[in-house]
């Protein structure tokens, strides 16, 4: 098994010295054959049968009972009516007045939950069933990325068990909102990262190998980074379902930036920041104007039709529209306005919460509450808590610290890979706070979920596996042992938490006793 503490070490098949020592091909150093290795490409069943098992397990315990509670729950009076209107109208309509609504999110969330609506019909199950395909879908690709990442499949499918039993992750899987749709982009975006980085070191790998000499040539050989593309197709759709995406923009640039600077030197380039440098911008900014693209694309429905709002806005009020320039000024009109809503948002709402508080569970939201039906007791109870999974959310911060430690001390790719999904996640949220108090809630952490489970997965591997060197043969087997003993009891007591809350998590009616000795912080869960 290899943790976070060793896989950058490791090397694959393709890496071997036979292969360095073959005929017609240019012997590189095997340090830099180590500093540029990748995961091996070749199919691994083992692997791919631990994802298709823990995503089956998550996918049952979002869809079982998906059509219950009935009814919307919390903002569901928005998203589903919304998605349901758009596939009459194509936009979003006010059915009080007849015209288009006023809405102040891009349209693609509300597309994705339409597409459940036509399949399955404006019913609760129909309305919720994309946002269960998307949480199953998160644990599916966290699982892959924690497989390249720390290259252990022990590890890999913790990270997929972790969210699996995540309580946040999946009452947001079971309810039409926006937040999981904007995470699972986030995620996919972080995983065309992932193979692009992989990409960049294996071409520059083989043209090492071809003969490419940084000490004779100054050009850097060309290729095209496909992934780094797609990351652009993704990332412009986590922006056509909520603008906060564009938080996370300068942070996975530089992240991008960063990690082909890195594989520069280890390949020997001089000077590798610079070197190349023109050509990573030049890639960077053709990707973002991909997303620009996606995120216009999403909003199809408002083009194509005369009736969406502010549609005509310069028409109406007497200015030229002209194909095409005009319809993006109307529309620029209308973000302008969104925007402004946005910003001035700060009316007082009972389950709001500050960003300081999300990690602590200081101020979870209730999506629905009934004490109707019989339970056995006199009093019942039936709650659906936007509630992490308190033994894995209360391991965040301590996580976090370990892995703040080893990022310095070991200046390990992954530490800063994770801490940078996290700052990008939260940090803007602390300023918004801070400035203008904004109104926020707990589901506002949500993008940043993943790279906090996978904090802790770096953590635990960095238990299971001590430093290379630290310790040997039989002392370095018994810490291995013991650190996959507390690893493991870790993931069984977050397992036991997940199903003690369960009921909270889906709306169980249980005797009003039962709920009461759930609600943990008290007041603050209530």
């Amino acid at each position: 098994m290899t943790t976070a503490a060793t896989a950058e070490k490791d090397t694959t098949t393709a890496d071997s010295p036979a292969e360095a020592e073959s005929p017609g091909v240019r012997a590189i150093p095997d340090i830099v054959r180590r500093r540029l290795s990748t995961l091996d490409r070749r199919f691994d069943p083992y692997s791919w049968l631990v994802t298709v098992l823990i995503t089956v397990v998550a996918g049952l315990l979002r869809f079982a009972g998906l059509d219950k509670p009935k009814g919307y729950i919390f903002d569901e009076v928005y998203y589903p009516t919304d998605a349901w209107d758009m596939l009459q109208h194509g936009v979003e309509w006010d059915e009080k007045t007849d015209s288009a609504a006023y809405v102040v999110h891009p349209p693609l969330g509300k597309w994705l939950i339409a597409a459940g609506e036509y399949l399955f019909g404006n019913n609760e199950f129909g309305w919720r069933f994309s946002t269960a395909v998307a949480g199953t879908l998160m644990v599916l690709i966290l699982i892959r990325i924690a497989y390249r990442m720390f290259r252990s499949i022990v590890l890999a499918g913790a990270a997929g068990l972790l969210m699996a039993l995540d309580g946040f992750q999946m009452v947001l899987s079971r309810t039409s909102l926006l937040d999981i749709f904007i995470s699972l982009f986030i995620l996919m975006t972080f995983a065309a990262m992932l193979l692009d980085r992989d990409h960049y070191r294996r071409r520059l790998q083989q043209a090492l190998d071809d003969g490419y000499d940084p000490d004779k040539t100054p050009h850097l050989p060309r290729f095209v980074p496909w992934w780094l593309l797609v990351a652009g197709i993704t990332f412009g759709m986590a922006c056509g379902v909520k603008w906060s995406a564009l938080f996370f923009a300068p942070f996975l640039a530089a992240l991008v930036l960063v990690w082909r600077a890195q594989t520069r030197r280890s390949a020997g380039v001089h000077g590798p920041i610079i070197a190349g440098i023109l050509g990573d911008l030049g890639w960077l900014f053709l990707s973002f104007g991909i997303a620009i693209l996606v995120y216009l694309a999403c909003w199809t429905g408002w083009f194509v039709t005369d009736d969406g709002y502010f549609r005509h806005y310069r028409a109406d009020n007497g200015w030229s529209e002209p194909p095409v320039i005009g319809s993006l000024l109307n529309l620029a009109h209308y973000h302008s306005e969104a925007f402004n809503f946005h910003t001035g948002l700060t009316q007082k709402h009972t389950y709001q919460s500050w960003p300081w508080q999300w990690l602590l569970l200081g101020r979870p939201v209730a999506f629905y509450w009934s004490s109707a039906g019989a339970c056995g007791a006199t009093s019942c109870a039936a709650e659906i808590l936007l509630l992490g999974t308190p033994i894995l959310w209360w391991s965040f911060l301590p996580a976090l610290g370990i892995v703040t430690w080893f990022g310095i001390t070991r200046r390990d790719w992954r530490a800063f890979a994770l801490l940078t999904g996290v700052v990008a996640g939260l940090l803007p949220w602390f300023y918004f706070a801070v400035k203008d108090g904004r109104t926020m809630f707990a589901f506002y952490a949500m993008p940043a979920l993943p790279f906090l489970i996978l904090a802790v997965v770096y953590a635990l591997g960095a238990i299971m596996t001590p430093p290379d060197g630290m310790l040997a043969g039989a002392e370095r087997s018994d810490r291995q042992i013991v650190g996959t003993v507390v690893a493991a009891t870790f993931v069984a007591l977050v397992a036991l938490c997940f199903a003690y809350f369960y009921p909270v998590f889906v709306g169980t009616l249980m005797p009003y006793d039962d709920w009461s000795v759930r609600m943990w912080l008290g007041g603050r869960w209530i």
